[in-house]
């Protein structure tokens, strides 16, 4: 099969650099192994904001202008990144998914653990403030669902308190849930959002009405809306005073969703989209990559004028580490692994761990290299790239979509 443009990996960099290459007119194929780091996602994402011990970033844009010339934002230039991620909200409003943020200065999204944490971009049903101070004399009804694990009020309250807010910790229940109570590994977000439909929202709504009586804002669990958000905006209408949601543990409820509608939208844009498959080695011929081959296709390739390799760092089996070595497993591309194995970590676990900055080398078009030679007409994007620390910086999200971008308009 011959497609203009072969995305490989269906998460959110793949998802957002195949839309664009569809929307050009580019008749564009994504092949996906399955679950993401969507699925994880807390329904926030991150530009620049720092984490642990590193100073709260407000100002993200000055404090990427200081970044190293390696950083991939410093590649594709602080204000071309600007100009790119400011397409962003209108491409996931294309996908049904609205968002609230600036570039311009960070929000704060309060974590399942009830910390403060810094975004760029939140979803608009989701708990997120413009300070801290924000908080003082605000009371706040936490609301659980009777029996669900997965979600820690106390904690909440605990992070709340500490900013001078008023917390009251309560649960309800609905009998349009009795069916999961047969068993507690049942009580799961995703399985819960499939029981909150129509007459289930209203019932869910008129209990929490009655249990937040008093409050300035409901807090609830990311539990409603797996397949649309319809169910959240029919249960913020049921009731009578604001509610923000907070994503719980995996499988996230808004990520499934976020994927959900991105791939939604690429389809609908007329794209191809190849589920549980994986790309397994490729063709290189002239300094460019002529074919792939997948496990389910076997002998019979897939062809493009362009590759895109979103395939993710340790997490997604984009980068594979065993005793001896770590290597980009489908191409065997070049990477900026330093050192043994010894040299991969640092003993103090609260430090910056060399190996979370490794990645694949790339050119400043994001083209990477195998034994030191350039793929013309392959792209690497998100957290396959090396020269940044997701976790330290506060910066994956960010990354991911500006080079799924930058690859995109250089391909188009």
């Amino acid at each position: 099969m011959k497609f203009d443009n072969i995305i490989i990996g269906g998460g959110l960099s793949g998802l957002v650099a195949a839309i664009e290459s569809q929307r050009a007119g580019r008749r564009t194929a994504i092949v996906s192994a399955g679950q993401s780091a969507l699925h994880f996602w807390s329904g926030a994402f991150e530009f620049l904001g720092g984490s642990g011990p590193n100073p709260i970033i407000d100002n993200p844009l000055e404090v990427a202008q200081k970044l190293p010339p390696t950083h991939p934002y410093q590649k594709i230039g602080i204000k071309r990144t600007q100009q790119l991620l400011e397409k962003v909200p209108g491409i996931l409003a294309d996908a049904g998914i609205k968002v609230e943020g600036t570039l311009s200065r960070n929000h704060y999204r309060l974590t399942p653990l009830g910390f403060l944490k810094p975004a760029w971009l939140s979803l608009d049903d989701y708990f997120m403030i413009n300070s801290p101070d924000d908080l003082k004399d605000k009371k706040y009804s936490i609301v659980n669902i009777e029996g669900y694990i997965d979600f820690y009020p106390r904690f909440l309250a605990h992070g709340l308190l500490k900013h001078g807010a008023r917390c009251e910790v309560t649960a309800v229940d609905i009998l349009a849930l009795a069916p999961l109570r047969k068993s507690t590994t049942e009580m799961r977000a995703t399985n819960i959002s499939r029981f909150l439909r129509d007459d289930a929202v209203d019932a869910l709504a008129r209990n929490v009405n009655a249990a937040s009586s008093g409050a300035d804002a409901v807090i609830m669990p990311a539990v409603l809306g797996m397949f649309s958000d319809a169910p959240v905006q029919r249960f913020r209408r049921g009731v009578d005073r604001p509610v923000y949601f907070i994503a719980t543990t995996p499988a996230s409820v808004p990520g499934v969703r976020c994927q959900l509608s991105l791939r939604d939208c690429f389809t609908r844009m007329g794209g191809t989209f190849m589920p549980g498959d994986t790309v397994v080695k490729g063709d290189i011929e002239g300094h460019r990559l002529r074919r792939i081959y997948t496990y389910n296709f076997g002998d019979m390739p897939l062809e493009a004028d362009n590759f895109v390799i979103c395939t993710g760092s340790f997490f997604g089996h984009g980068l594979i580490a065993n005793i001896d070595r770590i290597y980009e497993p489908i191409f065997g591309l070049d990477l900026n692994v330093d050192g043994g194995r010894t040299e991969w970590y640092d003993t103090n676990f609260y430090a910056p761990q060399p190996y979370m900055a490794y990645g694949v080398v790339t050119d400043r078009d994001f083209r990477p290299s195998l034994h030191g030679e350039t793929i013309e007409n392959l792209y690497a994007t998100g957290a396959l790239l090396a020269g940044f620390n997701a976790l330290k910086e506060g910066s994956g999200a960010g990354i991911t979509l500006a080079t799924a971008l930058h690859a995109a308009s250089r391909i188009i």
